[in-house]
């Protein structure tokens, strides 16, 4: 019994970011917040594209990719929805991980990507299906929507590294 309260209880916690961040999230925080995200996960992706790990180089040419296309449709989608999107730019806690990455080096950086890929895609799946689900602008609903599996096969990516 107190397991499954506990599997409840966690299920709960996991549904509430994205319940709550789509009620709260306006078209132009929802363009801002993906953008932030797009150029975090490129420019920490740039910093291990030397790694002497194959899968971390492979899985990091992807992120660069998916996310100037992810960028691109957001950007396009904005357009449509009326919504003029600044150039984005990486929120402190962002900052504060590439900077972290660029300290470290070798496995240790490898292992400290893997760690970050996972909390900024958890953050980033959590966006894009509030924004999906709930958001005001249709034509980024649209692109929330197409964003939202790309982001969890990434993570799917991550879980077996």
């Amino acid at each position: 019994m107190r397991m499954l309260r506990m599997m409840t209880v966690a299920a709960l916690v996991a549904a509430a970011p994205t319940a709550v961040f789509a009620q709260t999230v306006t078209p132009a925080q929802f363009v801002a917040k993906a953008g932030a995200s797009d150029l975090y996960e490129k420019e920490s992706s740039q910093l291990v594209l030397q790694s002497t790990n194959p899968k971390i180089r492979t899985f990091a040419q992807s992120m660069i990719r998916d996310h100037s296309k992810s960028t691109a449709d957001v950007k396009a989608a904005a357009t449509k929805a009326g919504v003029r999107p600044a150039p984005p730019k990486l929120e402190p806690m962002q900052a504060d991980m590439v900077a972290k990455l660029r300290q470290a080096s070798g496995t240790q950086r490898d292992q400290l990507y893997v760690q970050q890929q996972k909390t900024a895609h958890q953050k980033a799946l959590a966006l894009h299906q509030g924004y999906a689900q709930s958001g005001t602008a249709a034509p980024l609903k649209a692109a929330a929507g197409k964003i939202a599996p790309v982001v969890q096969h990434h993570i799917e990516m991550l879980n077996g590294m």
